[in-house]
């Protein structure tokens, strides 16, 4: 069983900066993680691979510093690695993101199962997964929190919903998005961190996906930043005096006009 899993490098939530003129990420020179859903879709993937056999291939998108994450997957358990970087994938949306990832894997080509993490935490819309299943065409299930069955071409899964789960039966090859619940990830081995200093990833660039320059990058978001700002978090408070028959009554009453 051959899989691939699209993993992504983030900003730590604690150093994030907005470069004021193009409304977009810094990333150089900010410390960066591997993306914590990802670690999830990694670690499912590798259950999968012990269970059935086959490969996991593990693809980021980002500058070389994006390098890191890959040799991280590996010490995990991954086999092979794919960068894709190319300065005119810069300031990718999700659509645009979406079209290059599946390029790279449609030049991978032999695959069973695509996995990502949920979401990402810089950008949290959940979105580049059911992208990168349009652009293939191939059918998708997101938040998965449990694989049942994977055989005869088919998988079977639980889908997380508000209420529960469904099950839900899907042919394979397919891509899926997995929630923090599916499992527990692993911590590398000590032949998986050797392994993992010595891992040299292919590195793809536009040209070698056959990407039009419309379609990638900030060229090819059809969705723009247009403004960044923080909130206003401003308060003001107000003091209600009297007894607290009376106070209550003039909290009421406060209230009463702030909905009218």
């Amino acid at each position: 069983m051959n899989i691939i899993v699209c993993i992504k490098q983030v900003p730590d939530t604690n150093d994030i900066k907005i470069d004021p003129v193009t409304n977009t990420l810094i990333r150089e020179g900010v410390e960066s993680i591997l993306n914590p859903f990802d670690t999830y879709a990694l670690e499912e993937a590798i259950r999968l691979k012990e269970a059935h056999g086959g490969k996991v291939t593990a693809i980021t998108m980002g500058p070389p510093q994006a390098e890191s994450v890959l040799k991280e997957a590996v010490s995990l358990g991954v086999d092979e690695i794919v960068l894709l970087s190319d300065r005119k994938f810069a300031g990718a949306d999700t659509w645009a993101t979406s079209n290059t990832l599946a390029a790279a894997i449609r030049k991978i080509g032999d695959f069973d199962l695509v996995l990502f993490g949920q979401q990402a935490i810089d950008g949290d819309t959940a979105q580049v997964g059911p992208g990168v299943a349009t652009h293939l065409n191939l059918p998708q299930t997101c938040f998965v929190r449990k694989i049942e069955k994977v055989e005869a071409g088919k998988l079977i899964c639980q889908r997380l919903m508000e209420d529960g789960y469904d099950v839900v039966e899907m042919t394979l090859p397919a891509i899926i998005t997995v929630v923090k619940e599916i499992n527990t990830p692993r911590l590398p081995s000590l032949r998986g961190k050797k392994n993992a200093r010595s891992a040299v990833p292919e590195v793809w660039n536009a040209e070698m996906l056959e990407l039009d320059e419309k379609t990638i990058g900030l060229n090819g978001s059809p969705t723009q930043v247009v403004e960044i700002f923080s909130p206003d978090t401003h308060k003001e408070g107000q003091r209600f005096e009297g007894s607290p028959e009376e106070s209550a009554d003039l909290i009421i009453d406060r209230l009463k006009k702030l909905t009218i």
